[in-house]
């Protein structure tokens, strides 16, 4: 144990901190799901003694977590580094970064009043009536998207072959950048996001201990260099696209500056098109492991919104963010001491049975789902409508032409802790 624990803590036995802690594990539903599980029912906030990690505490209620993310004074985002990682990596980041542990400064790394003034750059664009306005732009590149499915004859991967690059092309035409660069930003984005899955993780970096720190500093260095020279362009000649939108905003009459204006271009382009991914292959692979649900859904399409919703719970694409505490505090019990760390457990919270009847079952027209996939509060996902409206409307013009479907393989997961969902899923299926 690396430090003493306090007499009273609730200490969370080691199998079970190594499982939820450990990137492996969320490649296995049968290994997460099951200790997050034992840790609602037995230590709902316990605290985590790792080997290679600072003490946190790990919380898996769902109203735990809701009541955290909303106490934005109490536990904030700012001050340490909002995704789980080994003290060799976080060392590695102060190093790099100047003393300071923030490896980003894109809106889920912020707390107010910062966070308040960069969100309103682009608050307004991501509202449900601006959304709904790309219906047609983005029905198209579903209809495409589905018509490719077909063209495989039968049989694809259904994450490598439709489920990556659908979301990934809404999200580029909505940006700005040319669609001959997907290739480019899906490797960067599995590169950021998947730096434990040896599939995944960059080639050039020396499997030190600070590994992990070090791919993420040289992937979003790789962004940067990339997005500077589109935004310089936009500067000069803008256009009726995101990039535009950001390029040329203004905060206290002044552009914004290049590390924030950068890590916003990155934060849109992974986060809008990675965790939709996640969700549009969950919910397939659900709709095959409960073929009465398919059968449902086929036979009442108006169940589009609701089986994006339970998609979106039942993948839960971000696993985890980190929150510190900025005083002495308590939750369901246990003290909180100003400057622990907190890792919120979403697929835990998404899977509560005080919250959720049979949470584990995938249920087309699950009602109510208040689920917490993204997130809750001032943080609250800024892109939700997005991922929403991309899902449905995929969904919306595959199930009428996909009479069955089935696996013809072995699904397997990103190696993740943070953002991590199907990596492969082999399909056999009949349209039309």
């Amino acid at each position: 144990m690396l430090e003493a624990a306090h007499s009273n803590e609730a200490v969370i036995p080691d199998e079970i901190a190594q499982i939820v802690t450990s990137s492996a594990s969320y490649t296995d539903d049968n290994i997460i799901y099951p200790a997050l599980k034992w840790l609602r029912e037995n230590m709902p906030v316990g605290r985590a003694y790792v080997e290679g990690y600072d003490p946190i505490w790990i919380v898996t209620k769902y109203a735990d977590i809701k009541a955290i993310s909303l106490d934005n004074d109490t536990f904030i985002n700012g001050d340490h580094n909002l995704i789980l990682n080994t003290i060799a990596a976080d060392d590695f980041i102060r190093k790099d970064n100047k003393g300071k542990i923030r490896s980003m400064n894109s809106l889920a790394f912020m707390d107010a009043p910062e966070h308040p003034t960069y969100r309103a750059v682009t608050a307004s664009w991501f509202q449900p009536d601006r959304i709904r306005n790309l219906d047609g732009q983005i029905r198209e590149t579903a209809r495409q998207s589905v018509q490719e499915m077909f063209d495989h004859n039968g049989s694809c991967d259904f994450v490598k072959d439709i489920a990556l690059y659908y979301p990934l092309r809404v999200i580029m035409d909505i940006l700005g950048c040319p669609r001959e660069d997907e290739k480019l930003i899906l490797k960067l984005t599995q590169q950021l996001f998947g730096g434990d899955d040896p599939d995944e993780q960059r080639t050039d970096i020396e499997l030190t201990p600070d590994a992990a720190g070090r791919a993420w500093r040289a992937t979003l260095n790789d962004f940067k260099d990339y997005f500077r020279v589109i935004s310089l362009d936009r500067r000069k000649n803008p256009r009726e696209d995101l990039i535009s939108l950001i390029a040329n905003a203004k905060v206290d009459g002044e552009y914004i500056d290049e590390d924030r204006e950068l890590d916003y271009y990155i934060a849109v382009a992974t986060g809008g098109h990675d965790t939709t991914s996640s969700s549009t292959s969950g919910g397939l692979l659900g709709l095959i492991r409960y073929p009465d649900e398919f059968k449902k859904f086929k036979e009442s399409p108006t169940l589009s919104h609701s089986f994006t919703n339970e998609a979106i719970r039942w993948a839960t694409p971000i696993k985890h963010f980190m929150r510190a505490a900025s005083r002495d505090t308590e939750v369901n019990g246990q003290k909180i001491r100003k400057n622990d760390r907190l890792m919120l457990c979403y697929p835990s919270a998404n899977r509560d049975e005080e919250f959720f009847k049979n949470p584990d079952a995938f249920i087309v027209d699950r009602r109510p789902n208040q689920h917490l996939a993204f997130g809750n509060g001032a943080h609250m996902c800024i892109g939700q409508h997005l991922a929403k409206l991309d899902i449905r409307l995929l969904f919306e013009e595959l199930m009428p032409r996909l009479e069955s479907v089935e696996l013809a393989g072995t699904p397997t997961f990103v190696q993740s802790s943070f953002a991590s969902g199907l990596k492969s899923l082999p399909i056999r299926y009949v349209m039309k």
